[in-house]
């Protein structure tokens, strides 16, 4: 019942009207992943916004990306956004802003997990990588509760056009440690088969307890957490309508360049 009456609100947001003989489509939306922009293009310098925050929230009330011109990370949790700056601020992030790239879907958790015991990154993927059966389902994944430590990073904003790739401002990155920190990470786990169009793996955004503290993952510790996991079965994506977009060169392979940007270091 949930889930239909979100259709119609959705419907009525796009048409402005209670009438939806139009909207048939929007019922791809629940359990769906959306993207808008292309990762491989994002990571490859084009960070020029063009997707309102307004429209993604049609689309999702749960997920990441980036701000314009890359000025820190997004993070979207219980249908609000936050923007995690490179001068160590989280504020919430205005509906009339835009992102050059973003992937979001509407979260019904149907699996749940509570690990009881502290775990690094390395651990903490290879346990979800345990209950996580199919290596080629699309996964939306929260994690909250406490963590020992934990340690994101934000890039900070470009000004000059043509911008560097992201794996080529690895040394800009601003990075921030916390300890015994009570907070969300929200992020997914995309199969291979979806790299380029999207950034395969795990890719996860942290937002502290207080909403004022959050970025990118680089490392954690866990404490008593509890993960919450849904599987979609769709996959949608907004592709740019720009002159840069147009005029990118997709032959070029960049998954070392995905890779190092994730992982925050060359690889």
């Amino acid at each position: 019942m949930k889930r239909s009456l979100k259709y119609l609100l959705i419907c009525a947001l796009a048409s402005g009207s209670l009438h939806f003989p139009a909207c048939a489509q929007q019922q791809t939306v629940d359990n769906n992943l959306f993207s808008a922009g292309y990762a491989a293009a994002f990571i490859g310098g084009l960070y020029d916004a063009f997707y309102p925050y307004r429209q993604l929230k049609l689309y999702g009330d749960f997920g990441l990306g980036a701000p314009d011109k890359v000025d820190g990370e997004l993070i979207m949790l219980n249908g609000k956004l936050y923007q995690s700056r490179a001068n160590g601020e989280t504020i919430p992030a205005s509906d009339t802003a835009k992102t050059p790239y973003a992937v979001v879907c509407f979260f019904y958790p149907a699996m749940v997990f509570k690990p009881g015991k502290a775990m690094d990154k390395v651990a903490l993927f290879h346990y979800l990588d345990s209950v996580l059966a199919n290596q080629n389902g699309i996964y939306a994944i929260h994690i909250k509760g406490t963590f020992g430590y934990v340690k994101t990073r934000a890039f900070p904003p470009v000004t000059q056009k043509p911008y560097l790739p992201l794996a080529q401002m690895l040394e800009r990155q601003h990075f921030f440690e916390f300890h015994k920190i009570k907070g969300d990470f929200v992020g997914f786990r995309i199969p291979t088969f979806l790299e380029g169009q999207l950034i395969s793996g795990y890719h996860f955004h942290f937002l502290s307890d207080t909403k004022d503290n959050g970025g990118h993952l680089i490392d954690l510790m866990t404490g008593d957490i509890t993960i919450e996991v849904e599987m979609l079965n769709n996959y949608t994506i907004n592709i740019p309508q720009t002159a840069d977009f147009n005029n990118f060169d997709f032959k070029k392979d960049r998954t070392q360049e995905i890779k190092s940007v994730e992982n925050g270091k060359k690889q």
